[in-house]
């Protein structure tokens, strides 16, 4: 297939994941951690703090159609809900560099496995590919600006911040752009 066939097969399709909203009064919180942190260290993008949340499953290019039936059957699913504290931040690395800043969970780790568990069946029930990851709840910060990663950065400890209940799961849309992506809800999912 040429390039330009692969970008109108793309355009067909919805660039999308699953994920867990973080309030308003976390995220305000976290936008003054952020905002210490890019000062710090330049060499990552920073996640604007309307972006903050925490990755249950990224889907990649979907059918609308794929996402309609993961939508419907986890509808069906009777999905908990959960409480969730944040932890410290840790690395993804690629040998000595670091490609992702983030920060992982200190409460509930168990339940949201259980959640992306469930969301990862469905997703092969629709006949996505399997995510070849172990799930490592997170909610990503910043990535490495160069291609190959970044110097490990020296940052300030996580703030502690209120732990909160995990209510919905949300499938959002993501728009790629110049100046970052841009995330849409197109379907909010009720964790009972």
């Amino acid at each position: 297939m040429g390039a330009k066939s692969l970008d109108q097969a793309n355009a067909l399709k919805v660039r999308a994941f699953f994920g867990l909203p973080v309030p308003e009064a976390q995220r305000e919180v976290l936008a003054g951690y952020v905002e210490r942190c890019a000062a710090a260290a330049r060499d990552f993008r920073w996640v604007p703090p309307a972006n903050l949340h925490l990755t249950v499953r990224f889907l990649g290019h979907v059918e609308q159609e794929a996402l309609d039936a993961l939508v419907t059957q986890l509808s069906k699913q009777g999905l908990k809900g959960f409480d969730l504290e944040l932890a410290d931040v840790g690395t993804f690395k690629r040998g000595r560099l670091v490609r992702v800043v983030w920060i992982g969970l200190r409460r509930d780790v168990a339940a949201a496995s259980e959640l992306a568990a469930t969301v990862e069946a469905e997703c092969r029930r629709v006949g996505l590919e399997p995510e070849e990851r172990k799930f490592q709840p997170h909610l990503t910060l910043a990535r490495a600006r160069g291609r190959e990663g970044s110097a490990p950065p020296s940052l300030p400890e996580a703030p502690r911040l209120d732990p909160w209940h995990a209510g919905e799961l949300v499938l959002y849309q993501s728009h790629l752009g110049r100046s970052g992506s841009v995330y849409e809800p197109l379907a909010t999912l009720r964790l009972d």
